[in-house]
């Protein structure tokens, strides 16, 4: 069961209703296209964000940034980029820049497995999507361990689960499925176990045109279908400062191509990776994520592109890399700023970099994700269970997290005052002076539906919290996911594809699979 009914079904019935009443109202909420209603900040005046993105341009045109891939120079170079073969320095006009820019799509239709788990990516939609990439996983059952295949299809069940994560990430890496046939599982994973949005490494070609035709054929789409429409994503890291390596420049060519869309992300930790300043490390990022932009661009003008920014700042006394800070705060505020800059949807971050799922993790996350909320962004990674700055991903943390995303998803809602809502004739005129509205018209006909039931927090008063044991949050999130894995049930496929699908993942097994290229 979602969350859009989450603990619904455990709707509570009316005092006195008998075993004939008719079954308590469910509540029935809607997380899967939701819209940002709170007002943008902006952290620099208009004029300051007109010269971050002017120096952004200097920066493509007078000092370049590195590519590593001959396609992709020789495509640069035939849009009329200056190249130079022996540093593998490309220099992009503004020009260039501005001509990808207009021909990048302002809003991005998103086709999921199923109709209703669709949505559409523009200036002003909102996203979420768990921590992705994490190498570790942890529990209070197991530990923290290398993360595992049964890990990646125990998050891949949560991740289904929560209605409030419209898109699937890869939120840990499976080390004990070698890395020529990962992809296969991966994939297979994710046609059989969610109808949600997928994701897919870009590890180079062969990779990529696997997990492509993987893809067409569990969900049943022609080729002229799968190019006319988003029906994946990956996610395109540059190497800050000033480089696009192999895998990820021929990630964004294969998606773009494809007609698949790319969310482009530089990394760029402040002090280290990037100037000190947020001012300077956004302005980096900037281009870095315009030169990527061009290259999509040029590759199959109009294909599906979201511009990211992942900028945080360091923790100068060990150099590790800190999240949840002001500075991080200030970095999504200055993206959002130049991201509308452009008009295109874009990618932003939360995340911790706490060790364990403590009220720590829960600060840097939650500061993290209102700097998000705040600067408009459109899809937000890294928004529950991420720790260690990304080394594990915690599964009472993600439980955790998702509260906190159910909540917003809440407020995204909107409230409502109507007539019905203000309740003249309903509630109001029904209680006399110093009386109580629990047994109003309104009241009784609301109770069921009218409030949000947290999955995890638990609004029992001390006596009662402790007879039943002084359990605390991280232990009940425990329960939590625990339960959902028990009665997890995948969504309806088509026995055939299904079926199709596996036939090439054992031949493609049985031929050697692919090797991820470097």
């Amino acid at each position: 069961m979602s969350t859009t009914s989450q603990s619904l079904s455990r709707g509570r019935r009316r005092r006195g209703r008998g075993p004939d009443a008719s079954p308590a109202v469910i509540r029935d909420v809607n997380y899967r296209q939701l819209r940002n209603p709170f007002p943008l900040m902006e952290v620099f005046p208009a004029d300051q964000i007109a010269d971050m993105h002017e120096t952004a341009l200097r920066m493509l045109e007078e000092l370049g940034i590195k590519v590593l891939l001959p396609e992709a120079r020789r495509l640069y170079a035939k849009a009329g980029a200056r190249v130079d073969e022996d540093s593998e320095m490309v220099f992009i006009g503004r020009d260039i820049v501005e001509t990808a820019v207009a021909s990048a799509p302002k809003s991005i239709s998103c086709r999921a497995g199923a109709r209703h788990r669709d949505f559409t990516l523009e200036l002003g939609s909102l996203v979420f999507q768990p921590g992705a990439g994490a190498p570790n996983a942890t529990d209070l059952v197991r530990g923290r361990r290398p993360a595992s295949g049964q890990d990646y299809l125990e998050f891949l069940k949560l991740t289904h689960h929560f209605d409030v994560f419209q898109m699937i990430s890869p939120q840990v890496e499976p080390q004990d499925v070698p890395t020529h046939l990962r992809h296969y599982f991966t994939t297979k994973a994710q046609m059989e176990l969610t109808d949600k949005f997928p994701f897919f490494f870009s590890r180079g070609t062969p990779q990529v045109s696997d997990c492509f035709q993987m893809l067409a054929m569990a969900r049943g789409l022609s080729d002229e279908e799968f190019a006319s429409n988003a029906y994946c994503y990956t996610i395109i890291n540059t190497n800050s400062p000033r480089t696009l390596d192999i895998p990820m420049a021929q990630g964004l060519i294969d998606f773009a191509r494809y007609g698949q869309m790319s969310i482009i992300t530089p990394f760029t930790l402040m002090g280290a990776m990037a100037p000190i300043t947020v001012a300077g490390a956004i302005t980096l990022s900037h281009a870095e994520a315009m030169a990527a932009l061009a290259l999509t661009q040029i590759a199959n003008p109009g294909a599906p592109v979201c511009y990211g920014t992942f900028t945080s700042n360091v923790d100068m006394k060990s150099g590790a890399p800190a999240f949840g800070t002001p500075s991080h705060f200030q970095a999504s505020l200055a993206a959002g700023q130049l991201a509308r800059h452009l008009g295109l949807p874009w990618r932003s971050a939360a995340g911790s970099a706490a060790n364990i799922n403590d009220v720590q993790a829960a600060n840097e996350n939650q500061f993290g994700l209102w700097g998000c909320l705040m600067a408009g962004a459109t899809v937000i990674i890294h928004s529950a269970g991420w720790l260690e700055g990304g080394l594990t991903v915690s599964f009472e943390k993600m439980i955790c997290d998702a509260e906190v995303l159910n909540m917003i998803a809440e407020l995204c809602a909107g409230a409502q005052a109507g007539t019905s809502e203000i309740g003249f004739d309903t509630a109001l005129s029904e209680v006399e002076p110093s009386g109580h509205f629990f047994a109003s018209s309104q009241t009784m006909e609301r109770y069921n539906t009218e409030f949000y039931e947290p999955h995890l927090h638990d609004y029992a008063n001390f006596g009662t919290w402790t007879e039943r044991g002084s359990v605390d949050a991280n232990q009940r999130a425990t329960g939590v996911w625990r339960g959902i894995l028990n009665d997890f049930k995948a969504p309806p496929s088509n026995s055939d594809h299904i079926g199709a699908l596996h036939d090439f993942i054992a031949r493609r097994t049985e031929e050697g699979g692919a090797p991820p290229e470097s």
